[in-house]
């Protein structure tokens, strides 16, 4: 009996282990042709959800694949970060191991476009920009702009070194964050003295429009990964996150340089 076990143990551990290698190895495929079809810099970040992952391949249908791709190279912002959640994939087994993955049919893919503010203040011209979140307006930290850490939308706050008159000052801003079609809206709509703020220099009044200027751009359309309109944006931590959806999409791999 002692035996029996410790021989079933050794068989699930092989199984085990093979399972995650083809998974790995699966992975690594779809990250190349990625790679190659999005014209990347790097091999992005791909993660198969799921086990056992054989009987996902056998069936050539993955629930969960997760895909993430840093340092994107974008027109108008600089690098990004790009991710991509996709559900129901279908990719026959054959095609994997072959590495002839062209067109992937997907139930639902959510989309997102991360902006960090180092690249975000080369955009506006403040290079020592910091992006934050004011504290929720309600004490038990579910209400307002949104808590410590939360996604927030249109209680944005920008901190950083700009012209006042004749002096170069840190100033903070609140500002909203508006999608209008593909185009990111950032309009700032006043000062903020809060926690996050600058609570020590006030603008005089007839600088206020100027300063408030210089945090107020419009982004061009944005593509999101593979293509999807977005939809929403929102603040996350240091982060303008730039998300959308799509449901019953083919994706093609070999024309990805437009649409990643």
């Amino acid at each position: 009996m002692r035996k029996l076990i410790i021989g079933l143990a050794c068989l699930i551990g092989l199984v085990v282990v093979v399972d995650f290698g083809a998974a790995a190895y699966s992975e690594y495929q779809v990250s190349r042709a990625l790679r190659e079809g999005g014209s990347l810099t790097a091999d992005p970040e791909v993660t198969i959800h799921g086990f056992p992952f054989l009987t996902q391949a056998w069936k050539g249908k993955y629930d969960d694949v997760e895909v993430r791709a840093r340092q994107v190279p974008n027109e108008m912002i600089g690098d990004v970060t790009i991710e991509a959640t996709l559900n129901g994939v279908s990719v026959p087994a054959s095609a994997i191991v072959e590495g002839s993955v062209r067109e992937v049919p997907v139930d639902h893919l959510e989309g997102r476009m991360m902006i960090d503010p180092t690249d975000l203040g080369k955009f506006l011209g403040i290079p020592d920009l910091q992006v934050s979140a004011p504290p929720a307006d309600r004490s038990d930290g579910t209400g307002g702009s949104g808590g410590s850490g939360s996604p927030t939308t249109g209680g944005i706050v920008f901190t950083g070194t700009v012209p006042v008159g004749p002096l170069q000052e840190s100033v903070s801003v609140q500002a909203d964050l508006v999608l209008r079609g593909e185009q990111l809206m950032i309009v700032a709509t006043d000062f903020y003295f809060g926690p996050e703020g600058q609570e020590d220099f006030s603008v005089p009044t007839p600088l206020r429009q100027g300063v408030l200027d210089r945090f107020t751009k419009t982004i061009d359309p944005q593509s999101l990964p593979f293509g999807v309109i977005p939809t929403d944006v929102y603040a996350q931590g240091s982060q303008i996150v730039i998300e959308g959806s799509g449901d019953d999409l083919i994706i093609n791999l070999d024309n990805l340089q437009t649409k990643v």
